[in-house]
């Protein structure tokens, strides 16, 4: 049951009595209001949510992270010449010391300062914006350059562990616990057919011979916010799973969600593929902000990380599609079945067009 948000309010430093608090639909993780106040410097607005410890079991840790980020992310921009209002998070202290507050049932809650004049787009309505999108990602990436990633939580481990992907597949299949695999022979035989290549970047960080970075770990297209009149990306939002990783995941994350032709349950599988054009915008962006901080071996496999996090994408929703739909919510049935035909299409259209991925990785590196 949900802890009423109006006495959860109470508990944190705000800048004048609440006179409005309204639900905030959008995401399906964590609940989230809008908060609206009025005090002796005139109407102020929050963000309030409750952080859903079953998907993130290490609350505490988390917001550790979140904190210590936006704090450097602060020192960053400032000497930068830059806002740290409005291109960074600012967490609100709660009453009695902290930044987050826990009910006496146990639930984590915790509120930001509302960035003004800026908004989140669910859908990419241009290459620009894709073009600014990854600008965000890749300015939140460079910023923390600095930061030592080490000093960070694990908040979901292995969580972009393709390798481990795989076997979860595996086992999945071999077990069989609703008889579904037999359908599916050909999607697990894709997978068997390209295990080393999945495995190249996981090896590589285990290895070190690839650098650790501090990564957002959700780079998609809403989780960036444009400014009103610029239409500049101005603050990446989201950082519950900030922690060590790979900037290739992140790069590769952002083309899987962003990049392709048709939705993510497409059906009709020749509405699937890669858009050029809006990975050329992606990549341009992306290096804009990043080529000089990167491996050459990174640059390089930045289009093979696109592929990677799309196929693991789709062997993700193929092994809960197999063990019962536990994982991810679905709306009707083998909903899962068609997110993973769509993602190995996508990958699939990926692996036909990597020469033209590799052109304009390097046009712009």
């Amino acid at each position: 049951m949900l802890s009423n948000p109006s006495i959860v309010i109470d508990q944190f430093t705000l800048g004048g009595a609440v006179v409005d608090m309204q639900r905030y639909e959008v995401g399906h993780i964590n609940d989230t209001f809008i908060v609206q106040t009025h005090g002796p410097q005139g109407p102020r607005r929050y963000i309030l949510q409750r952080i859903n410890h079953h998907v993130f079991p290490q609350p505490t840790a988390l917001m550790t992270n979140i904190l210590r980020v936006t704090r450097f992310l602060r020192e960053k921009i400032v000497e930068q010449g830059g806002d740290p209002e409005r291109e960074t998070l600012t967490l609100v202290p709660v009453r009695d010391g902290g930044y987050f507050y826990v009910t006496p049932d146990g639930d984590y809650w915790r509120v930001y300062h509302y960035i003004e004049g800026a908004r989140a787009y669910q859908q990419v309505e241009s290459p620009e914006h894709l073009y600014q999108a990854a600008r965000a990602f890749g300015r939140f990436m460079l910023r923390l350059q600095d930061f030592p990633a080490s000093d960070l939580h694990i908040i979901i481990p292995d969580f972009h562990h393709t390798p481990k992907r795989f076997e979860a597949l595996m086992q999945a299949a071999d077990a069989d616990v609703q008889g579904r695999a037999g359908e599916v022979r050909d999607l697990i035989a894709l997978a068997e057919a390209r295990v080393e290549k999945m495995g190249l970047i996981a090896e590589a960080l285990d290895a070190g011979a690839l650098p650790q970075h501090v990564t957002h770990n959700d780079t998609k297209f809403n989780n960036v916010l444009f400014d009103d009149v610029t239409g500049d990306g101005v603050c990446v939002v989201d950082l519950d799973t900030v922690m060590p990783g790979s900037a290739l995941y992140d790069f590769g994350d952002f083309v899987n969600t962003a990049a392709g032709n048709g939705a993510e349950d497409e059906r009709n599988l020749e509405r699937v593929s890669l858009n050029l054009s809006y990975f050329e915008a992606i990549t341009r962006g992306f290096l804009q902000e990043t080529a000089g901080m990167l491996t050459s071996q990174e640059r390089e496999w930045l289009p093979l990380s696109a592929w990677l996090i799309t196929f693991e994408l789709g062997m993700r929703f193929l092994t809960d599609h197999l063990n019962g739909d536990v994982y991810f919510r679905i709306h009707r049935p083998n909903h899962n079945l068609d997110r993973a035909r769509s993602k190995f299409k996508l990958a699939l259209d990926m692996e036909a067009k990597e020469d033209a991925m590799a052109r304009i990785v390097a046009r712009f590196c």
